[in-house]
């Protein structure tokens, strides 16, 4: 009789423990994480790490900032954590965008709290810009909805462009998004894109393959088996009147002409599928594709590590002077942005292959202790915060202000590059795995069957790191 059947006859056989305490440690762990308080001297900052979606057993951390302590000194700026409320007023508008915004306020409240302040810079490459590309998208198809033009005049591009941001920061918005994401009034028009009326792409674009493609895009497969993004390209290569498969858009080098042409008419698909999707439909695609975008590199800026290379160059064991070092450094990339657990894992090969070019071999992350949820921000100065891969937003709520929801509080150690060249770290690769969590000693039990028991750890692990590669 093997071991699953034990369990299932024995109430209080071993393995029916373990299974239990397994469970309970999980919980424990998080009970704790949101009980740590917040030190009054400490101001949270920000990162990134590896993670995605939850499973039964592991649900995300909800950082809401009901239950950080009142902070004691409005004069100085907000920790990034702190519940602010925004300030809603009328905006003043040009009056000469032709447009029935209340059509589309649920998505430009989105926006608004995605883009909030203070938040907006801490969670723009992630949250904020993608949100604020989105809403571009589909206004420019909401706005030529009852015409046969699929882009916006340049003139009335500037006024409806205009209006927007004000709409946007009368309902709590950064009135600076315009710059920190790189949008202006010309991303609502066609550009220098040749087609740009709906008869024109409909005789030259195949909309029945374009729409089956994007009408519904998996979260889980995209990014790694793409289907709506070759669609998108395709359709742009058609209406550009180029003649070029995608890996020769992808050697055109020197040619930025035609590349704009590209972006241009890339702009002028999404103004199509926004006339034929719902908002909703259209929001969540475009939202999904860009996390494919924002989880292929890494947003954070490294400075040379030179003290920390210095402090860490021919140490074999922990060293307090190299962790020292290597401890303030992290410190201060944390306080850069807020970053998902995909770009986590290449933040923290990118800096890894910057010690190892300086002569640092040893893995000085596995000796001072460095997790993945290091290079995130610190709630409440103590667990670090990583959003999931698949697109995240701001949450509001009129009694606590404003949260985002974290994920994955294990510790999962930061992966140490195996050499000092920086290769793109491939998170698609069916080779490609994470550190394995940290296990007990206590689980190491040989009863119940012996070698059946021993594979229930790893079988756990699997189900944990199996969501952090998506």
């Amino acid at each position: 009789m093997d071991c699953f059947q034990t369990v299932s006859r024995l109430k209080g056989s071993l393995c029916h423990q373990l299974l239990f305490i397994i469970i309970w440690l999980s919980s424990i762990q998080e009970l704790v994480a949101l009980q740590t308080p917040l030190e009054p001297t400490q101001i949270p900052s920000m990162s990134e790490l590896a993670s995605a979606p939850h499973t039964q057993l592991f649900d995300p951390i909800e950082i809401s900032p009901a239950v950080i302590p009142h902070y004691p000194n409005p004069g100085e700026p907000l920790p990034p954590m702190f519940p602010t409320f925004p300030t809603r007023y009328e905006p003043v508008l040009t009056g000469k965008c032709p447009v029935n915004f209340s059509l589309i306020s649920s998505l430009m409240d989105k926006t608004a709290s995605d883009c909030s302040q203070p938040f907006a810079a801490l969670v723009g490459n992630v949250i904020c810009c993608p949100q604020l590309s989105s809403l571009l998208h589909i206004f420019q198809g909401f706005y030529s909805i009852n015409s046969d033009k699929l882009v916006l005049q340049d003139a009335v591009a500037n006024y409806c462009f205009t209006d927007i941001i004000s709409i946007l920061a009368s309902r709590g918005a950064n009135s600076t998004i315009p710059t920190l994401c790189s949008v202006k009034s010309l991303n609502l028009t066609g550009g220098s894109c040749p087609v740009n009326d709906v008869a024109t792409f409909e005789k030259t674009v195949n909309t029945s393959k374009l729409l089956e493609a994007c009408s519904t895009v998996d979260p889980l497969k995209e990014c790694c088996r793409p289907v709506c993004q070759p669609a998108i390209m395709d359709a742009a290569l058609q209406i550009s009147g180029r003649q070029l498969t995608v890996n020769e858009y992808k050697n055109m080098e020197g040619e930025l002409n035609h590349i704009d042409s590209l972006n241009d008419c890339k702009r002028v698909v999404y103004s199509y599928l926004s006339r034929k999707l719902t908002s909703d439909a259209a929001n969540t695609a475009f939202r999904i594709l860009s996390a494919c975008k924002v989880n292929k590199v890494c947003p954070l800026s490294f400075k040379q590590p030179s003290e920390v290379i210095k402090a860490c160059r021919n140490v074999a064991a922990p060293s307090p002077s190299c962790c020292s070092s290597l401890n303030t450094y992290v410190a201060g990339v944390q306080k850069q942005m807020l970053i998902t657990n995909r770009q986590a894992i290449i933040c923290a090969t990118v800096f890894g292959s910057m010690l190892r070019k300086g002569g640092v071999m040893t893995n000085i992350y596995e000796l001072c202790d460095v997790d993945l949820k290091d290079f995130s921000i610190q709630a409440y100065g103590q667990q670090g915060c990583l959003l999931r891969s698949l697109p995240a937003d701001m949450i509001f709520d009129n009694a606590t202000g404003f949260s985002f929801t974290c994920d994955l509080s294990d510790n999962i150690a930061a992966p140490w590059p195996s050499s000092s060249s920086i290769s793109s770290v491939s998170l698609c690769a069916p080779e490609m795995s994470l550190p394995a969590l940290p296990k007990s000693e206590t689980l190491k039990n040989h009863g119940c069957g012996g070698g059946e028991l021993e594979l229930l750890v790893p079988i756990f692990s699997f189900f944990v790191l199996s969501t952090l590669l998506y």
